[in-house]
């Protein structure tokens, strides 16, 4: 009960609260605007109910708070949907600014960059103060840790900044960050069952059934997009799971997909200005896949597994 009750609440209520929610989101016309610079292709696309991520983060949040009153509340746990929903919250305004008052780029960088510094910010301390990490790193594939002091805060922002962005980029097609995250949040869910972190499993497990709820709706061809609402709150969960577990280096493995579509983007620009020749043929790195006729689908399905394969390797290092 302790596995299933969490992936059964929030996915019931996500599958329940999704039908309901893309004809409102139609009303309200929260649709979703396909950038210029975007894939033609997508064109289509233009329009479809966005900010969907509402769903599932409404059947986690319950999922959470469900389990914790049966179970018992894990101050992990606590934290890390706090800060994942703080980050839903940032991606909600950024939708409502797109879809609302027409600003198709939403937040500006430093907009996004503050808010996201002050969330980062405020878990890291809550982590440290509730002594639930200390300022030592685990080495992947031996028991040595490394104590980094000052240097420790540094790199679990770093670690947050990127992840949180990262997550934002992959979702680019139809069910791709969905599907991914949700290898990610089993390998989570393992990597603490297996350590004894029963009470704190149960997030990861509550974040898998939410996702696999949302999966039926946003499987190509969607029927409505997470948005930054909901991509947003899933990078705030990858990033806040790897920092609570005290392992921020984990998602070198088990988030390697994520880094790869936003170093695509990095090699991309970087490439172009000091070039004027381009690596790939379209970034982030699932447009490139597109252009060398993948369809949809089945980039989800080599990402997915490609993480899985990542995920198996990152729990070995454990």
């Amino acid at each position: 009960m302790e596995i299933l009750l969490p992936i059964l609440i929030s996915f019931i209520i996500c599958v329940c609260i999704s039908p309901v929610l893309i004809p409102v989101l139609k009303k309200m016309k929260f649709g979703q605007q396909i950038l210029e610079d975007g894939p033609t292709w997508h064109k289509s696309k233009s329009g479809t109910p966005t900010m969907g991520g509402i769903s599932f983060i409404t059947g986690i949040v319950i999922s959470v708070v469900v389990c914790g009153a049966v179970f018992g509340f894990s101050i992990p746990a606590v934290l890390g949907i706090s800060f994942a929903v703080l980050c839903g919250i940032i991606g909600f305004v950024d939708d409502y600014i797109k879809v609302c008052l027409k600003r198709n780029m939403g937040f500006n960088v430093l907009q996004k960059t503050i808010c996201l510094a002050l969330a980062s910010a405020a878990l890291i301390f809550c982590a440290v103060y509730f002594g639930v990490v200390d300022t030592t790193i685990a080495i992947p594939f031996t028991d040595i840790r490394f104590d980094l002091g000052f240097f420790y805060y540094i790199l679990a922002f770093i670690a947050i900044f990127a992840t949180v962005n990262s997550v934002n980029l992959t979702d680019g097609i139809d069910g791709l960050a969905t599907s991914v995250t949700s290898v990610v949040m089993v390998f989570f869910a393992l990597a603490l069952f297996s350590t004894g972190n029963t009470g704190f499993a149960k997030l990861p497990l509550a974040v898998l059934g939410g996702l696999l709820g949302f999966l039926i709706f946003n499987i190509h061809p969607a029927k409505m997009f997470m948005g930054d609402t909901g991509s947003l709150f899933l990078g705030g969960m990858v990033s806040a799971l790897a920092i609570l577990m005290g392992n921020p280096l984990i998602i070198l493995f088990a988030g390697l997909v994520y880094v790869f579509e936003a170093l695509s983007v990095v090699i991309q620009v970087t490439s172009f200005k000091l070039t004027g020749k381009r690596v790939f043929k379209m970034t982030p790195i699932h447009h490139h896949f597109e252009q060398c006729g993948y369809s949809e689908n089945k980039i989800v399905i080599l990402f997915s597994v490609t993480t899985a394969v990542l995920c198996v390797i990152g729990f070995i290092s454990l």
